[in-house]
């Protein structure tokens, strides 16, 4: 965890879950994903196609509700993360209005089809960002909606894995600004380092981002080389969006093997 000490309005801590969506037929590609990671499915959805795998810390979604936000967000940009969410210790509701006076964009696509009833607002490449208020001793944003599946451990230790490290935005190159002003003006995150690497056939900026937690962070990337690994992503995804997410473990070498 990253020592911060600016203040924390809203009171951020840490990530709750990341959702990731895929083109119709194409869900089972991401189910044999995350169960070859170590993670298990341990919570369905009551009303609509939505599973939660877990390890650790780590809450991973997969949306295949047909007619939703998610799917037509997947047909737009293939498989892929098409929301996150973030804890907050402050009422949902509460930190939405916050968020909408600093500058936020609310959803007005689907809203209904989110995948817990929690306050959103738009998030990179128009993803869903999910302002969560019920975790630990507080309860669940999953107990009312979410059944649990039968016989499997709901606090599964899979291959090690501990929390979400963190989760990088690759940017268009000269949206860097826009979106480092974005999160320092609703949620007062702070830039903590700044890359501008050349090499001799790429080159990249990056500025990573850390909420006042020290949990959350948000490396955002840009690149002015139309060749870069950055923007083959932009230009595969169809946009910017979440490249990468990292996840902590105790043990790197065991949680490979």
């Amino acid at each position: 965890m990253q020592v911060t000490t600016f203040e924390n309005p809203m009171g951020i801590d840490g990530f709750e879950f990341v959702e990731f969506a895929a083109p119709a037929g194409r869900g089972a590609e991401l189910h044999d994903y995350f169960r070859k990671m170590g993670f298990t499915a341990v919570l369905r959805h009551k009303q609509r196609a939505i599973t939660v795998y877990r390890q650790g810390d780590v809450n991973f979604l997969v949306n295949e509700e047909p007619d939703s936000f998610a799917s037509d967000f997947a047909e737009k940009h293939g498989p892929c993360a098409c929301g996150f969410a973030i804890r907050f210790k402050k009422p949902g509701d509460e930190v939405y209005q916050m968020a909408l006076g600093n500058g936020a964009e609310p959803i007005d696509f689907k809203p209904d089809t989110r995948a817990v009833a929690a306050p959103i607002i738009k998030g990179i490449g128009d993803c869903m960002l999910y302002l969560v208020d019920r975790y630990g001793a507080n309860g669940s944003m999953f107990d009312t909606d979410y059944a649990p599946i039968d016989g499997v451990d709901p606090r599964p230790k899979g291959f090690g894995l501990t929390f979400i490290d963190h989760l990088t935005h690759n940017l268009y190159f000269g949206n860097m600004q826009q979106w480092s002003d974005y999160y320092e003006r609703l949620f007062n995150f702070r830039e903590i380092r700044y890359f501008d690497i050349k090499g001799l056939k790429t080159g990249l900026v990056s500025k990573a981002m850390t909420a006042p937690d020290g949990i959350v962070r948000i490396p955002l990337n840009e690149s002015s080389d139309p060749k870069s690994q950055i923007n083959e992503y932009l230009d595969a995804y169809k946009g910017e969006g979440i490249q990468h997410i990292a996840c902590f473990t105790e043990n790197i070498y065991d949680t490979v093997e």
